[in-house]
Formats: C-alpha cells, structure tokens, sequence
C-alpha cells in the first residue's frame, strides 16, 4: 500500500467484526442496503441488520457447505445455493424457504436480477452445464445448457440477458427468447469467472493462463489482456465502465474501456506496492472509487483518479475471499478465509 504510513484503518472507528470459525465463501448486501450476510463454507448465513450491527444472526441453510449467495430479486433477502443441492431463498428477518432442490448436484453461482417497479425479477443458478432460470416467484421458466460445466453466471444490467462463462468461451443469452439459441463466444482454453460492462457491449472472462479474455459484441472484436502473476478470481467495472478492475496482481489492474478499450494499452495499477496480491475487487455504485482486499487480510479503497488510498482493515485476519458495496455505497463488507468477517460504515459525517 503506497500513499501511507502507519495508517489509522477505519475498521477500528468504523466497523464491526465478529470470527465467524468458517471459510467465508460470500458477502452481499440485500436490495435495500439494510442487511449484510456473510454466507460460510460449514453452509451457515450470517446476517447483520445495519440498524442494530452489535447482534449477528446465524442462520443453518445448507447440510454441507455454501457455494454461492446473492441478493434475493425481493427489495430484502437473499438467495444461496449449496453442495446438497439446494437453491434457497433467505429473508432478512432469517426465514428460510426452498426455491428448487437439484438432489446431489452442486449448486455452484447464482445471479439474480431485480426488474423495475416489482416486475421483471429473475434469478438464475449454475448446476453443473446448465443455468436454470427463475421468475421472481420462484417458478421455474427454462433450461439452458452449455458445452461444460459453468464456472461463472452475470446477467447485465437491464436484466435482458444471461452469461455463463465455461471451458472453450462463453454463452450469451437472451431470456425472452422463444427459442433459446445462444451467442457462441469462442476462445480456447478454460475460463473460470465472467462480467459484463454495464453497457452491455464488453464480456470479459477470467482465464486458468492468468490472463482475461473479452469480447466486444458490436463487432466481434476479440479483447487480450494479459501480463498477471496469478489467477484473476474478481473482476468489477464501474457504474460508467470506464475501468474494469481486476484482482490476480500485487495490485488492482484497472483497463480501460473507452476510446477503442483496452488493446494496445498498458492498464493503470492502483493500491500495490508491497508485494503482497490483491485477491478481491469490488467498484463503488456510484463513485470512480474501488475497494480492494489482500492476501494478507488488508483492505483499501482507492480514488482511481488520483490513487489516494484510505485504509479499511489491516493485514492478519487470513486472505480476503469476499468483498460487497451496499447499493448506495455507503457500507462495505468483506470476509475472509479464517472466517473473519467485518462491516464498516463509510458514510459521510
């Protein structure tokens, strides 16, 4: 971390901790931005209601571990999906329903959408080669398969359409569609994680080789971004795209996304310097501002612009696996492997 010296970390003054004794697979925030979760690898969520963050709520959703969490399409909530096959729908308040049960397949992503005025939710899970699709219901409205198994699942920003990253490339489809056809995008090699810009031109996929592949849909334009020391595991644009930010260095690799995108471009690094890699990423809402977690168990936030960096949580709590913005921004969470979990008020006062 470049810009400090024996910094004063905001989780002392503005956050609340708790060891929660279990590898912290996920975190998110609910719709409303009132409830945090932290969802654990012995298949147990924890909830946090922001308005009373001294008392934890843990709630048994999974026999066996949780693999995956999201925020429910429902204003509060969540969804999770589990190694005992079950995609389940978790309330705020704790409650706990079945969405669908897959038996003794992995319920390994899910993605959820919101709609707009209450209408339009969709939620989607990855078992095995296939996304199942749901309505904000529950019920289900399709099926759809790919070459190999799904190893990531986004649907972009207006909720049009789904992305499943998997070996050999990507599917790209539309949910509407009376018949499901899919956008074939096409790359050797095994992709492990998608995004989509919020644009919804640019998908860009993690790959096994330490190195991302895009593709810009417009024209077909295929994108290579390489030169990482390790493994890309997080990957976040902007609310404007302008940047995508990406884990997998000693740094946050920012590439940009305007002006032609990032070929030919050497990416802007922000937050490295002390040799330690960064391990997760997650873009502000509303603000050209990224949050970034290391191996080590730090975690800043960083101005892009100017690369003036706060600090948030010091190094010894085990590498960060988990790192979500409120929708507003205002609050952060993150976990890590050692089950440290923490959320912090950064609002302004």
């Amino acid at each position: 971390m470049s810009a400090t010296t024996a910094p004063n970390f905001l989780l002392d003054t503005r956050g609340v901790h708790r060891a929660l004794d279990a590898f912290v697979v996920g975190c998110a925030f609910d719709r409303t931005g009132r409830t945090a979760a932290f969802a654990l690898g012995d298949g147990a969520l924890h909830l946090v209601k922001l308005s009373d963050r001294e008392n934890w709520t843990r709630v048994a959703v999974h026999d066996g571990a949780t693999l995956a969490l999201a925020p429910d399409i429902a204003p509060s909530g969540f969804v999770s999906g589990g190694d005992d096959g079950g995609l389940r729908r978790i309330g705020s308040d704790g409650e706990m329903g079945d969405i669908s049960s897959f038996g003794m397949k992995w319920v390994e992503h899910v993605a959820s959408f919101a709609g707009e005025k209450g209408k339009g939710g969709l939620l989607a899970c990855a078992v095995g080669k296939h996304v199942h699709l749901f309505d904000q219901s529950g019920a289900k409205l399709k099926q759809l398969e790919h070459p190999s198994s799904v190893t990531g699942l986004v649907f972009d920003a207006r909720g049009k359409r789904v992305a499943a990253s998997h070996y050999n490339g990507a599917s790209l489809w539309f949910v509407a569609a009376k018949t499901d056809s899919p956008r074939r995008l096409e790359w050797k090699g095994s992709h492990t994680g998608i995004a989509i810009s919020p644009d919804g031109d640019n998908v860009i996929t993690a790959m096994q080789e330490n190195a991302l592949h895009g593709w810009r849909l417009s024209d077909g334009q295929h994108m290579r971004m390489s030169g990482y020391p390790a493994k890309t595991h997080s990957l976040s644009f902007t609310r404007n795209g302008k940047w995508l930010a990406s884990s997998g260095a000693e740094s946050v690799v920012l590439w940009p996304f305007t002006g032609g995108g990032p070929m030919g471009k050497a990416p802007t690094e922000v937050a490295g310097g002390d040799g330690v890699q960064c391990t997760r990423v997650a873009c502000h809402p509303t603000q050209e501002i990224v949050a970034a977690a290391f191996n080590d168990g730090l975690v800043v936030v960083a101005e892009i612009a100017s690369g003036r960096i706060a600090p948030i949580a010091p190094p010894g709590h085990g590498p960060v696996s988990a790192l979500a913005w409120s929708p507003d921004g205002a609050q952060l969470a993150f976990g890590t492997e050692a089950g440290f979990a923490a959320v912090l008020d950064l609002s302004g006062r």
